[in-house]
This record gives C-alpha cells, sequence and structure tokens, in this order.
C-alpha cells in the first residue's frame, strides 16, 4: 500500500511558494517528525537526491559569461545562508518548549542544510572543481559576506543562543529572514526555468520546504501571543527593530548586482528564452533588472503583510 503525500508536500501538486506562504495553515502538531519522514524523503525529494531530476543538465550558455557569473553569485550566497541557518536552528531546537515544535525544527534544520548542499553541489555542475568548492563558495559569496550575511548571523545568535528566546527565534526566522528572503527564490524559480531547468527545480523542492517554514512558523508565534499576550509588545519591537536592520543592509544592491548580469545574459540568449512569460502576460526577455527586483519587493512586501495579519502584529508595520 503506498502512503499518501500531502498536498503541500507533493512535487506535482504543492502550490507555488508565494501561494501556499500566504494562503495554507500548517502548525506543529500537523508537521511533526513523522510527517516529515513520510512527505518529504518520500515525497518532495523522491527521485532528486540531489534536489532536481538526474536527467537535468547544465547548458553551455550557463558555463561561462554573465548567466554563470549571475548564478554562482546567487547560489553561493544562497548556500552560505543555508549553511548559518542551520547552525542557528539548532538553538530553536535546543530552546523548544514542546515535543512538536522540537520536532518540527529539527526537521527544518535538516531542510536548510539540505539547501545548502544543493546550492553548494550545483555549483560543481556549472564546472567548480569540487576540490576547491568551498574556497568557491567563500569567494562568489565574499562581496555580501561580512555586510549582509554576518550581520543577521549575529543577530540571530544574539536572540537564539544568547537570550535562549524561542518565541523570538521564530520571529526572527518566519518574518526577518525567510519571509523576506522567499520572495527573491520564487524569482529565480521563475527565471531560471527555461535556462537552467535544474537550477529551478532545486529551487522549485527549496520552495516547497519554505511552505512549511513559513506557515508553521507564523503558527508557533500566533498560538504564544494567544497564551502569553503579554508578550506582544517585545514582539512588536522586534519586528519592526528587524525591519529596520532588513533596510539598512545592502541586499538591494546585491541583488541588482545578481539581475543587471542575469540581464547581459538575457540579451546573448535571448533566442533560448523565446517567449517564455515570467508571469502571466509578461516575457522574461521583455522585463528589466528594476522591474523583476521591484516584482519580487512586492511580492515580500505582500507575504509579510498577511503573515502579520494571520499572526495578530499588523501593528508592526506601523
Amino acid at each position: 500500500m503506498t502512503t499518501p503525500i500531502p498536498a503541500e508536500a507533493d512535487w506535482d501538486r504543492a502550490p507555488g511558494l508565494l501561494e501556499g506562504a500566504m494562503d495554507l495553515e500548517l502548525t506543529a502538531q500537523d508537521c511533526d517528525l513523522r510527517y516529515w519522514l513520510q512527505a518529504v524523503p518520500q515525497g518532495t525529494l523522491r527521485g532528486r537526491p540531489d534536489g532536481h531530476h538526474p536527467d537535468l543538465k547544465v547548458g553551455p550558455h550557463m558555463l561561462r559569461g554573465p548567466f554563470y557569473d549571475a548564478i554562482t553569485q546567487e547560489y553561493a550566497f544562497r548556500a552560505l545562508a543555508e549553511e548559518k541557518a542551520t547552525r542557528v536552528l539548532s538553538f530553536l531546537v535546543a530552546n523548544a518548549p514542546d515535543i512538536p515544535s522540537m520536532e518540527f525544527y529539527a526537521t527544518q534544520l535538516i531542510d536548510e542544510c539540505r539547501h545548502s548542499m544543493v546550492f553548494r553541489n550545483h555549483l560543481v555542475s556549472l564546472g567548480v572543481p569540487a576540490e576547491r568548492l568551498a574556497e568557491a563558495v567563500e569567494e562568489f559569496a565574499s562581496p555580501y559576506r561580512e555586510t549582509v550575511i554576518d550581520p543577521l548571523e549575529q543577530r540571530c545568535l544574539e536572540v537564539m543562543r544568547d537570550e535562549r528566546d524561542f518565541i523570538g527565534g521564530v520571529v526572527m526566522m518566519t518574518i526577518i529572514l525567510e519571509g523576506a528572503l522567499a520572495p527573491a527564490a520564487e524569482l529565480s524559480e521563475r527565471k531560471w526555468r527555461p535556462l537552467d531547468p535544474a537550477a529551478a527545480e532545486i529551487d522549485k523542492g527549496a520552495g516547497i520546504d519554505e511552505i512549511r517554514h513559513l506557515t508553521v512558523g507564523a503558527a508557533i508565534a500566533r498560538q504564544h501571543l494567544l497564551d502569553h499576550p503579554e508578550d506582544r509588545p517585545r514582539v512588536v519591537e522586534m519586528i519592526r527593530e528587524g525591519m529596520r536592520m532588513w533596510e539598512e543592509l545592502p541586499t538591494h544592491q546585491m541583488v541588482l548586482d545578481r539581475e543587471v548580469r542575469f540581464q547581459e545574459g538575457l540579451a546573448l540568449h535571448a533566442d533560448i528564452v523565446g517567449d517564455y512569460e515570467i508571469w502571466p502576460g509578461r516575457r522574461l526577455v521583455d522585463t528589466t533588472p528594476e522591474e523583476r527586483q521591484d516584482t519580487a519587493d512586492a511580492w515580500s512586501d505582500e507575504m509579510k503583510a498577511k503573515r502579520l495579519k494571520y499572526m495578530g502584529l499588523e501593528e508592526a508595520l506601523r
């Protein structure tokens, strides 16, 4: 008898990242360890141990030039960010107040570790020698490691390790980190789909996981604040502080730098992309770096507003 896979974790039936993260409701009780063991290895990852179908290969247009520059910078940054997320999540596991949340964050830790692995290993498919992969990740991510990754890691460690603030850590992950980065991941899947299908599948699989992380994290925070309304002012201020920090970091410039290189690749390889639409009614070849970035920013704002409303924290946006 085949064990049914939940729709939100099924490769063919899962909603897109934006739709799922904004509309689904899942709790830690729904997504415990047993759920993960059934849904992820047997569902999302079935036949895709490297994050994509093994028959998908990287085309020559990705192995050099602007597309190579854009994707190696993006995937190195994301590999490093996911590695840091894996490490700080260990403190949420340690500080979890109950078994369901402990099991859920243990599974998220494994998810983030897998994401780091598949982003990192795709660099090898792009021609980076395996024996110097670690050095290459540092090299490609270096322009924004100190200015983006390190400050975010430090703030997470202060909350999760030093203060042992479980709900603060949940909010940091759900709203400040993953909530802000998820729309950029959605954009990545869409723009690489006609150019690097393996990368698009890697993004899709990671996105299926992120739906779970964002929705369960929001449910945990929502229930905590219903049970402990005295924590609301502190959580609201933490969100506001995190959003101020995000605005001060050079993330906008980082994404724009990659989009400019991607645009240069589009000019060289428009024939490969053809009439592919990145969203309904808009051909990828007709978009600009600024338009793609503005769209991802709009997605981020919409997702953040909807999740905060669900958690009862709309005042954090004021």
